[in-house]
């Protein structure tokens, strides 16, 4: 049980900015992202990508958090803090938030049996890299669970991203341990005469290999990619209640979740310092029983930064928090 830190769909947490405007009348800014460390670098032939995870002893009793709903997290952060544009492919954004060089940590808790117990860990990082010879902003987030919830779940989770300098999606990658299962999601972002294409590569548990495209005239983001971006949102006109539709790529399709403002609050870190937040609700709908669903809130910074403080995610199995406790290189 892990969060994927927020970074928003497992127990992490990050945003997203962008604009959305007037098309869907409201008045929301973008974010960006947050970043992280190295590990892998995208094959130039995907199709013949091959990955099996490293042999694992565990238990195969207990599965304390729906990981689905962890993975969450992390467009969750990025979702509630995001406005898109709808008329043509202008992905393009300017970043006022992340500095390359920056590190965030995270605390992983889950509510068992109603007891709060330490699940695991997390942390981003972004860092000034390059994508096939062009500058771009690499960021990452590991997020693994702790030794003593190995035994009875392990989850080891890495997710990447390339953007160019004005946060424009170039790559993602997400490798994902859990349990038993090793997956692998990819997206490749091009832009050609004003619109967005997205190629996507699921490698499941099985070794299979699914392929799928998209063009697009307006931008969808991968969940790294909205944490970039959403870092830079201006919530100035931001007023409760405020909602707002995200297309998102999981890798496997393109979806669209609500986030909805719900206002300001004090949060108490892990480190120990309080912070005056914004308060977002990542929110899905069940088609089947036409009713709404929040899946996270999240917690950040009302300040230049906008950095993810906490992250509240409700499970089947109960909630799981993920609380910053730490960070270096945010100016």
């Amino acid at each position: 049980m892990i969060i994927k830190l927020l970074p928003l769909q497992g127990v992490g947490v990050v945003w997203v900015p962008f604009t959305q405007g007037a098309a869907l009348g409201y008045g929301v800014l973008p974010l960006r992202g947050v970043p992280l460390t190295t590990f892998d670098t995208p094959s130039s032939q995907p199709n013949k990508l091959s990955i099996k995870p490293p042999p694992l002893n565990y238990t195969k009793n207990l599965k304390p958090l729906n990981n689905m709903r962890i993975k969450k997290i992390l467009l969750v952060v990025a979702l509630l803090l995001a406005g898109l544009q709808t008329t043509t492919a202008q992905c393009k954004y300017r970043n006022t938030a992340v500095n390359p060089g920056e590190f965030l940590s995270y605390n992983l808790y889950f509510n068992w049996q109603f007891v709060w117990v330490k699940a695991g860990t997390a942390s981003m990082s972004v860092v000034k890299s390059n994508y096939k010879g062009q500058p771009a902003l690499r960021m990452a987030l590991i997020t693994r669970t702790s030794e003593t919830l190995d035994k009875m779940f392990v989850m080891r989770d890495t997710l990447l991203c390339y953007n160019t300098l004005d946060l424009e999606p170039l790559y993602y990658r997400k490798g994902a341990r859990e349990g038993k299962r090793y997956t692998v999601d990819e997206a490749f972002y091009s832009y050609h005469n004003n619109k967005q294409h997205i190629k996507l590569h699921r490698q499941k548990n099985s070794g299979e290999h699914v392929w799928k495209e998209f063009n697009r005239t307006a931008c969808a983001y991968d969940m790294m990619s909205i944490f970039l971006r959403a870092r830079s949102f201006k919530p100035e006109h931001w007023k409760k209640g405020n909602r707002i539709n995200i297309p998102i790529t999981d890798g496997a399709k393109i979806i669209n979740a609500t986030l909805e403002y719900k206002g300001k609050t004090t949060v108490k870190g892990d480190n120990g310092v309080k912070y005056r937040c914004l308060q977002l609700s990542y929110i899905e709908k069940d088609e089947n029983k036409n009713k709404e669903k929040e899946i996270v809130r999240f917690y950040v910074t009302d300040d230049a930064h906008h950095i993810p403080v906490r992250l509240d995610m409700f499970l089947k199995l109960g909630v799981a928090k993920a609380f910053l406790s730490g960070t270096k290189g945010v100016k």
